[in-house]
């Protein structure tokens, strides 16, 4: 049973995380979250949705927030048809990348069993132990967690989360 520091990154797309340079873990923490996701080439997709969307200043902005992080991967599990038009959309896009964000830092310890308020204002909820978190009610699972950046810790998600209906 080992204990995780709580410094210490986990999950299988860690291991994709460049070595160094500014895409690596010591580069990403000396950069706020949206400059260092833009040097992870496993978050390009985000990192276009956020720059489409505005978000680039608004992200670097926040202090001590946490940021669910969906890969490329996760973005390409929508339909290229529904992932145009979101992107095409400015609010409904903000809408869906706020949700991705919790105006807090949360630790491991935090998401075994949470409920949290997003930036969007919904909640989002989490829950798992050691290395296996689901985040939100789709499950989405933490692929890389723990990433520090400047001004967010980051999980790196394999889906992307959508805020519930209104």
């Amino acid at each position: 049973d080992s204990v995780l520091m709580p410094a210490e990154q986990f999950g299988s797309a860690c291991s994709a995380i460049p070595k160094d340079g500014p895409g690596s873990f010591q580069g990403m923490a000396q950069d706020p979250v949206a400059t260092a996701a833009s040097n992870n080439p496993a978050l390009s997709t985000l990192v276009a949705a956020v720059k489409q969307a505005g978000l680039v200043d608004t992200l670097n902005g926040l202090k001590g927030v946490t940021v669910f992080a969906p890969t490329n991967d996760a973005f390409a599990k929508i339909p290229k048809a529904d992932l145009d038009k979101v992107l095409a959309d400015k609010a409904t896009l903000t809408k869906i990348l706020t949700y991705h964000v919790v105006p807090k830092s949360l630790t491991t310890t935090d998401l075994a069993n949470g409920s949290f308020d997003t930036v969007e204002k919904a909640k989002l909820t989490t829950m798992g132990s050691g290395t296996d978190f689901t985040i939100g009610s789709g499950g989405a699972k933490v692929v890389c967690g723990n990433v520090k950046t400047a001004n967010a810790t980051v999980y790196i998600i394999d889906s992307v989360l959508m805020p519930p209906a209104n």
